[in-house]
């Protein structure tokens, strides 16, 4: 008979394996989404690169579109952590900053570990110019968007039904976000810190931009 402390360690080599072996699926994947076209790709051939079964590929993932924004739904799940950490005193744009930073000097190790960043930057240029992919990503925008404004409703004590306030700040954040993403994959500099530098850069213009004149005057 096991008992308890004897087993802990068996279920935490179970779990590392189970982790491994996603891992290994999520950058077969992606290296052959864009090598070889996502289209093109089966799941057959991601679970043989693997040396898996399609039945075990189907354990950790529903689909191919999962697999593809697997990264991604890292970071996101990171940000939202952060979000809800940040003080209640902090104003909703500071608070989304703030996590968005704060969540990037860990996301950028997270994702080194699990892809080469530069295998997450032609993955972002591919689900861009697959029509499907990018739906499914706009998707996806909705629904995280919705998520954090119902986090900085929550935050503020507002209703969303009554107060547009949210949604409109959650927008104007997101939206320079994926600005910044978007011009990321057009630098040179491909690293994870330009990234963060850029989102950074881009999150200080909001306010200015917004509520600034932008005419020089005499």
């Amino acid at each position: 008979m096991t008992d308890g402390p004897a087993a802990a360690p068996s279920t935490g080599l179970r779990e590392r394996k189970k982790r491994r072996t996603r891992d290994a699926l999520v950058l077969a994947a992606l290296e052959l989404f864009t090598t070889q076209g996502y289209e093109e790709t089966t799941v057959d051939e991601i679970a043989e690169a693997v040396e898996v079964s399609q039945r075990t590929f189907f354990r950790y993932f529903a689909s191919k579109e999962e697999v593809v924004f697997a990264v991604q739904e890292m970071v996101e799940s990171r940000f939202i952590a952060e979000l809800r950490q940040r003080p209640a005193p902090e104003a909703p744009f500071e608070a989304m900053r703030r996590a968005v930073l704060c969540a990037w000097n860990s996301i950028g190790e997270a994702i080194e570990e699990l892809v080469p960043v530069e295998l997450h930057m032609r993955t972002y240029r591919m689900i861009e110019s697959t029509p499907s992919l990018l739906a499914a990503h706009l998707r996806r925008s909705i629904d995280l968007e919705n998520q954090i404004a119902g986090l900085i409703a929550e935050r503020e004590g507002l209703d969303m039904a009554l107060d547009p306030r949210p949604r409109v700040a959650v927008a104007a954040f997101t939206g320079v976000m994926r600005v910044s993403g978007q011009l990321w994959v057009q630098e040179r500099d491909t690293s994870v810190d330009s990234l963060r530098e850029l989102t950074e850069i881009h999150l200080d213009q909001l306010g200015p931009a917004l509520a600034e004149s932008w005419r020089t005057r005499g």
